[in-house]
Formats: C-alpha cells, sequence, structure tokens
C-alpha cells in the first residue's frame, strides 16, 4: 500500500491510500498502527510527511562510494546521530537555510527511509525487516560548517535545523519492497542528476542497521531511521554545490517517488 497523510478538501489532516491513476482513499486509524481502507474517495489539498515520527536515527558514511568521494575510510561500526523531531518537513515544504550561517553551507542528502512498525529490542539480523513498517524518501539536509565546526565534533547541531528532515511523499508498506537494497537512490538540483547511487552500495544493510540499533535499545513504532546517501553530495564537488534561495531539490527512491522542496533564505 501507498500510505500518504495529507490536508484534504474538508480542511483535516488525514492517512489516505494512493491509488492509480491519482486518486485517494480515506484511510481509518492511525500510524504507526495499522490503517484501514474506508472507501471514501476525498481530494488531496497538501501533502504531509508520511508519519510524525517518534525518534530519527541517522546514519553517516554508509555507501561505499560516499566514503570515498570524501577521502574517508570505510567504517567499521555505524556512525549513528539524530536529527530532532522538531527538523521534520513536508513534502513541497520549504527548506529555510539558517540565519545563523555564515555564507553558503546547505546540503542536500537523498536517503532511504526506514520506518519501524513493531518494536525492536535486540533483532536478529536474519529477522529485522519483520519489524519494518515500510520505507519512504529522505533528505538528510546538512549545513556542513556547523557540522564540522558547531557542534563539538557532534553532528546533530548541523543536521538538525527546523526543516531539515523532509520525508515524503508517501510510505510504501514494506511487502511492496521485499528487498530494501535493491531500490536506485537520485537526487535532481533544479532538474541537474546530482546523485545516482544504489542501495546495494550500502556498508550496513537495512537489516544489519535494525540489528546494530537494536542491541539493548527498543526502536519504538515510528522511529524513522535514515540509511545514508550515495556519491554526489554538494561539498565533495569541486568547486562546491550549496543550496540556494530559489532552488529545488528532488529526491528519488525507486519504487516510492520522489520528493520535492523548495529553498528559502532565512
Amino acid at each position: 500500500m501507498r500510505i500518504a497523510r495529507a490536508i484534504v478538501a474538508t480542511g483535516d489532516a488525514a492517512w489516505v491510500a494512493e491509488r492509480e491513476g491519482g486518486t485517494f482513499e480515506r484511510l481509518e486509524g492511525k500510524l504507526p498502527d495499522r490503517l484501514h481502507p474506508t472507501g471514501e474517495m476525498v481530494e488531496v489539498v497538501r501533502r504531509l510527511a508520511p508519519l510524525e515520527p517518534v525518534n530519527i536515527f541517522c546514519i553517516g558514511l554508509n555507501y561505499r562510494e560516499h566514503a570515498a568521494e570524501t577521502g574517508a575510510e570505510l567504517p567499521r561500526n555505524p556512525v549513528v546521530f539524530m536529527k530532532p523531531t522538531s527538523a521534520l518537513n513536508d513534502p513541497d515544504g520549504a527548506i529555510r537555510l539558517p540565519a545563523c550561517s555564515h555564507g553558503p553551507e546547505v546540503d542536500y542528502e537523498a536517503e532511504l527511509a526506514v520506518v519501524i512498525g513493531r518494536a525492536a529490542l535486540n533483532v536478529p539480523e536474519a529477522s529485522a525487516l519483520d519489524h519494518v513498517l515500510g520505507y519512504t524518501c529522505a533528505n538528510d539536509v546538512s549545513a556542513r560548517r556547523w557540522q564540522k565546526h558547531g557542534g563539538g565534533g557532534q553532528w546533530i547541531r548541523g543536521k538538525g535545523f527546523d526543516s531539515f528532515c523532509p520525508l515524503g511523499p508517501v510510505l510504501v508498506t514494506a511487502d511492496e519492497i521485499t528487498d530494501p537494497q535493491a531500490l536506485a537512490v537520485r537526487s535532481r538540483l533544479n532538474g541537474e542528476l546530482m546523485q545516482d547511487g544504489h542501495t546495494s552500495d550500502m556498508i550496513f544493510s537495512v537489516a544489519r542497521l535494525i540489528h546494530l540499533l537494536s542491541q539493548d535499545t527498543t526502536l519504538l513504532p515510528g522511529t524513522v531511521i535514515l540509511t545514508g546517501t550515495p556519491s554526489g553530495v554538494g561539498f565533495a564537488r569541486t568547486p562546491p554545490v550549496y543550496l540556494q534561495p530559489g532552488d529545488r531539490i528532488e529526491i528519488e527512491l525507486e519504487g516510492i517517488g520522489t520528493l520535492s522542496n523548495p529553498v528559502v533564505a532565512a
């Protein structure tokens, strides 16, 4: 099922199923619990992020080619950080460049996001995907100077500003994506292809990440895991490419869709 959360014509927020032909059916219930079709077709006015996460775990340097473009050694363990839930952003929601930045520094990162549907604690890798509710597109927006120099060596400051975690446009349930390591991942800036990667290049697979993150740590239903980005990010280019007011950045995941966001000044 392709699940979206949206403002519908009646003015209320609702979970809907995206059907063929661009129509939408209202769903009964609430994520991460089960949703049930109602048979009522509705008009979508504006899409929201598919869910409001309880936690947002993020993985850095999880693609071999991305590690190579930054000159970093391959990590022996996942590089883990978190984004505050206040960073959540909607499809077509504006990415706001921080007023506290000194010059261009805000970058894009196309990522596969995993949504946990069943509490995971000390989960074996072999059964880790059984805890996945579904998958969506994410943009791990990053203020690079703040990431490297403004957080005392920790990344959360540079990656946690308001609007820095767009999710969407839909959540595709796990039964429709049987192998999360078989998906193309792309980003386009103002229509120009910037990243063209594949989840098979991940150093730590989705199942491996869930296994490792759940060691003595409960991954609650509604937890979102951003799984890393492929090569082609802006700061690693010559010259560097950073987001500017008026830009539009698109994140595309095979089998899921395209997450598109404009960029505005603070």
